[in-house]
């Protein structure tokens, strides 16, 4: 059965596995559908924010945590790799695929490299911060850029610099290890055959979960998925 639910475990358990997203062609042979029916639940699942599609062709962008485009979070176990969207994204990746993995980043996506290290579930280095500057009401109006945003620094000083200098506003910062947690969460069910996208209030409550009070967080009370 072709639904919202099995196409999402089809696309992410590749994405896991291989680090690849399934093409058109391999996902209607492997639902025995035709490629126009999984166009149309393929824009269905994205209508939900499932997925993110290439805007010419309908082939898969971006399934969070992974994306099939280069990034500026490089993720590798063994001769395995993938790519993280964004530092939230990375961590959720890292939590999906529940292996000691190495993540290789760049600060405030400039010079300075970081590679953080995932071992039995902890991180090396754990003192980064986190910067959440895009208003999560306003993520998925270019959600490529949202996730673009979202980086890592070593300090409050750090961020404030870059703020100035990109003149990009600053929004919330949270250490490395809360959003650890918190991803661990947020994906933790990414890998479930009957996934279901969260709805804005489950979102909602997961965000108060975490103590994430700052006024990025907020979303208005609405009945759809976030």
């Amino acid at each position: 059965m072709l639904n919202n639910s099995t196409l999402h475990f089809h696309i992410m358990n590749n994405l896991v596995e291989t680090g690849r997203a399934p093409k058109i062609s391999q996902i209607a042979q492997a639902f025995e559908r035709s490629p126009d029916d999984v166009i149309s639940a393929l824009k269905a699942l994205q209508e939900i924010h499932g997925v993110v599609l290439h805007p010419h062709s309908s082939e898969i962008w971006v399934m969070h945590p992974f994306s099939t485009a280069p990034t500026n979070f490089y993720i590798q176990s063994g001769d395995k790799s993938w790519w993280g969207n964004c530092a939230w994204c990375a961590l959720g990746a890292a939590f999906l695929l529940n292996k000691d993995l190495s993540i290789t980043t760049t600060l405030g996506a400039e010079g300075q490299q970081v590679v953080i290290e995932v071992k039995n579930g902890k991180l090396e280095p754990s003192n980064l911060y986190v910067h959440f500057p895009i208003p999560m009401q306003a993520a998925w109006d270019n959600v490529i850029y949202t996730c673009s945003t979202m980086l890592l620094f070593e300090s409050q000083t750090q961020i404030d610099d870059w703020c100035y200098r990109h003149e990009i506003e600053k929004g919330d910062v949270q250490p490395i290890e809360h959003i650890w947690e918190f991803a661990k969460v947020w994906y933790g069910n990414h890998l479930n055959p009957a996934w279901k996208k969260w709805t804005i209030s489950e979102a909602k409550a997961i965000f108060k979960r975490f103590n994430l009070h700052h006024e990025i967080w907020s979303l208005p009370d609405e009945n759809k998925r976030f």
